[in-house]
């Protein structure tokens, strides 16, 4: 079983030496440089790097440079998708990103960890858990989305959140680690003027 095999099922795999896996990190550096060094008024450019680096994409989106992934081909962005500066998406494993999800400054979406085994970690074995963000979501500055996580459609994830665990759908979630605060509610409509 290949390295990349081992990662796709979950399993402890060799990140660091495995040939295959280096190549493909490579080319997702060279992509990433590519978009990142481009100029702001160049952003049909940026939208067909973006369109080869990712798995897929809808028609609309904007990432704010720079922007940083692991392999790019793992990572599904709906309609409608918005980063600002300095996302962060490490991705071993698959991270899908619904409609509509605006995500804040210096967030970081990370599917890879590594064992609390000392040795394993030491000869450098991680593991990839998927990472699934619903519809609608807002994701606030500075926050860190951990392996394996699922986020419900329409939630909202306070600024400096360390969500480790799953989200419910229509609540608003802050801390370290992320807790719910409450629910989100048809009051919600009165609270800003348009």
């Amino acid at each position: 079983m290949t390295e990349k095999e081992k990662c796709k099922l979950g399993l402890l795999y060799d990140a660091n030496y495995d040939k295959e896996l280096l190549k493909e990190r490579e080319i997702s550096k060279e992509l990433c440089y590519e978009f990142n060094i481009l100029r702001p008024s160049e952003k049909e450019k940026g939208k067909e790097i973006i369109k080869k680096l990712f798995g897929k994409t809808q028609e609309e989106f904007s990432i704010n440079q720079p922007f940083y992934c692991d392999y790019g081909y793992n990572i599904e962005i709906g309609e409608n998708f918005y980063s600002n500066h300095n996302l962060i998406i490490l991705d071993g494993a698959k991270v899908k990103i619904g409609n509509n999800v605006f995500i804040g400054p210096n967030c970081c979406i990370t599917t890879a960890g590594h064992p609390i085994d000392v040795e394993d970690r030491n000869f450098g074995l991680e593991y990839a858990y998927p990472i699934t963000i619903g519809n609608n979501v807002w994701i606030g500055t500075n926050v860190s989305i951990l392996p394996g996580v699922k986020i419900g459609e329409n939630s909202i994830i306070g600024a400096g959140s360390v969500v480790n665990r799953d989200i419910p759908e229509n609540v608003i979630v802050a801390g370290n680690p992320c807790k719910i605060i409450r629910k989100i509610s048809e009051k919600d409509k009165e609270k800003y003027k348009r």
